[in-house]
């Protein structure tokens, strides 16, 4: 019986490169205390590209590798953050233009960190359901625009970057299960206050910086440790699947500590565990399909590797998924 399959993955990353030391240039800190807390050395940083240009270069990967036609493809969906513009048109519908699709359906989706895990969902069931044949999905971020510099607790943590993903049916190495989930209680713990109805775009806004990314980092960490460790449990032990039965392990990178908690609660080793948190830092939600990437071009990714996906984000969102490669 066919079902939803992830038939190829692709990504991006802008070529420059900001390091620790060129942070320590622009706030008070240092390379060894950013290391130390968050295991990250470099991150990549758009100059002169948007986040349909990012979200664009991985796409054309992803539909090449899938060996389709961009006009194979049905429907777009992007997840982000950081999109072209506050409200319209839809970075989807940027991208569906750049790749020369005029009659596709397209729209993104906000759900931080945990987009790509969202996207899983949404094209399993367009696809299974027969509504669409190809769907590419895409995180896309340029968190550098949303990044206030000036600040030491968040901007060491964040970086540019896209991957993308096209999902078809197939006989075999299906999307298995996916879960989602959100708590909208603990929101103000991670959040971009301002530019919204809540407070429109003012100089005032503009002058408290609430156009950046506002983030409690203790907070978060100690319920994103809890949350991901229950719910990749709850899902492994829902498909009958053991943690050693897992190939690869891709969690979302935002931090190395979080990501060490949750592979040591779940007993992964580290042959199975897939890190980029060091070269990339935190990049929402392409940072599941950039480190699906990285294990595919080092051949860690195989056609018929069982993956586990989880990830914790702004919301609060959260999500796993567990899924076999469908990609050649």
């Amino acid at each position: 019986m066919k079902k939803a399959s992830m038939i190829s993955i692709g990504a991006y990353v802008p070529e420059f490169i900001l390091t620790n030391h060129d942070l320590e240039k622009m706030v008070e800190t240092s390379d060894e205390w950013i290391v130390k807390r968050t295991g990250i050395h470099t991150r990549h940083i758009a100059k002169d590209e948007v986040t349909s240009d990012l979200g664009y270069k991985a796409a054309k990967q992803a539909i090449e590798r899938a060996k389709l036609a961009p006009s194979d493809i049905d429907a777009i969906i992007c997840a982000t953050i950081s999109p072209d513009y506050l409200c319209m048109p839809s970075t989807a519908c940027r991208i569906s233009n750049l790749l020369g699709l005029t009659n596709v359906t397209a729209f993104d989706i906000s759900a931080a960190c945990t987009g790509f895990i969202y996207l899983l969902e949404i094209a399993k069931s367009l696809v299974e359901s027969g509504m669409k044949k190809n769907v590419l999905i895409i995180g896309a971020e340029k968190l550098s625009s949303i990044t206030n510099w000036e600040d030491r607790g968040t901007c060491v943590l964040f970086g540019d970057g896209a991957g993308a993903a096209v999902i078809s049916l197939r006989e075999d190495n299906h999307i298995i299960d996916v879960h989602t989930s959100s708590d909208g209680s603990k929101g103000e713990l991670l959040i971009t206050p301002g530019c919204g109805s809540v407070n429109p775009m003012s100089q005032d806004t503009l002058d408290k910086k609430l156009h950046f990314m506002h983030m409690a980092g203790n907070e978060v960490f100690k319920v994103a440790v809890n949350t991901l460790t229950n719910d990749v449990i709850d899902i492994l032990a829902k498909n009958g699947i053991l943690s050693s039965q897992i190939d690869l392990f891709i969690p979302h990178q935002a931090n190395l500590r979080i990501i060490n908690a949750v592979q040591q609660k779940l007993g992964l080793s580290d042959e199975q565990c897939v890190l980029t948190v060091a070269k990339y830092g935190n990049t929402s939600s392409a940072s599941i399909p950039m480190a699906i990437n990285d294990a595919f071009e080092s051949g860690r990714l195989k056609n018929g590797s069982l993956m586990l996906l989880d990830a914790f984000g702004g919301g609060f969102t959260w999500g796993s998924a567990l899924l076999k490669f469908g990609g050649k």
